[in-house]
């Protein structure tokens, strides 16, 4: 492909954009809901896989920091804050919680820090069930008010959507930044080959810390924004379940892929409804489509132009090797 001729994912980009502004207005208010909610978790995803798939780190517990963004800006607009501060303010909080929760990284790795934070992620939906005086416990808080802006009410569906759909381009293009920046350069050392980046200069622990970080900010902005999108949150979206689904979502997409959570949450949202159709076995070809999609493309959704390129390479290759062959047998 030559340097002027526009690369085929930004084209695609650029229409996936397009249709998800001009086809919601003819949707059904549930459809527009379905979309907003997809959003919600290719926010929280692009943050594990920041977590996950760049700084290599094995984390089970995205879905506390997600209920963490959650509950913070319920229980402030519960005090009387608005929303435009209670969002900073969970993105802030989840970024401390995630900067504490990095220490056991710094010690232990693979199967055990997976351990670790899925037991972080226990303790805190204990917390959220248990501690009513805080969070409502299993009768949760309702009544959560969606933003405004000068002269824009959000409080219809189609706006939200909008808005969220604003709120995943603004944070999708920061860290697009941030991982064509040296910060990314070394998130990427830092999986490859940890002893590796720190004989280059590269500051282990710390940038250990911060992928956590991060990631748990974008957890926490994502979960502000579902709290607001549902306007009631109790304990149940908050579960170890539910933040094995969302790596789930970042290894089927394509861990360490920027794109991948789009395409991951898109199976682990949208894929299930429509699969509606099949009742009662719906859960049922759904797992059994993400087993036999693990086992066909391990490497996620995303690795299929390669593995396309692979193929077509290696046949070029054998034709090759087969033409040269030819010609040293062919008689002067």
């Amino acid at each position: 492909m030559s340097p002027g001729k526009p690369r085929m994912p930004v084209l695609i980009g650029v229409a996936g954009l397009v249709l998800l502004v001009a086809v919601p207005p003819f949707l059904k208010s549930y459809g527009v809901y379905l979309l907003s909610y997809w959003l919600v978790f290719v926010i929280a995803t692009m943050g594990l896989n920041l977590t996950v798939g760049y700084a290599g780190q094995k984390s089970l517990g995205h879905a506390a920091f997600f209920g963490i963004g959650a509950y913070t800006l319920a229980i402030a607009m519960k005090a009387g804050f608005s929303f435009w501060l209670g969002l900073p303010l969970a993105m802030a909080g989840c970024f401390a919680v995630g900067l504490a929760l990095g220490f056991p990284a710094l010690r232990v790795q693979a199967i055990y820090l997976a351990f670790a934070t899925l037991g972080f992620n226990t303790a805190v939906w204990l917390v959220m069930r248990n501690e009513e005086w805080l969070t409502g416990g299993t009768f949760g808080i309702n009544n959560i008010a969606r933003p405004s802006l000068p002269g824009w009410s959000l409080e219809r569906k189609l706006p939200y959507y909008y808005f969220i759909l604003g709120c995943t381009l603004v944070l999708g293009a920061l860290l697009w930044k941030l991982l064509r920046s040296p910060w990314g350069k070394a998130f990427t050392a830092l999986r490859d080959n940890p002893i590796r980046a720190e004989s280059l200069g590269i500051h282990i622990q710390a940038y250990t810390l911060l992928s956590f970080a991060i990631g748990a900010a974008y957890a926490g902005a994502a979960g502000a924004l579902f709290a607001s999108l549902v306007q009631f949150i109790e304990p149940a979206p908050f579960t170890v379940g539910a933040s094995i689904m969302m790596y789930l979502m970042v290894v089927v997409g394509g861990s360490g892929r920027f794109f991948g959570p789009v395409i991951g949450s898109a199976v682990g949202v949208l894929l299930p409804e429509w699969l509606r159709f099949a009742q009662g076995w719906y859960l049922f070809v759904f797992g059994s489509a993400v087993v036999l999609l693990m086992l066909w493309l391990p490497d996620g959704l995303l690795s299929i132009p390669e593995r396309i390129r692979a193929r077509r390479a290696a046949r070029e290759a054998s034709a090759a090797r087969a033409a040269a062959a030819a010609s040293i047998g062919a008689p002067s």
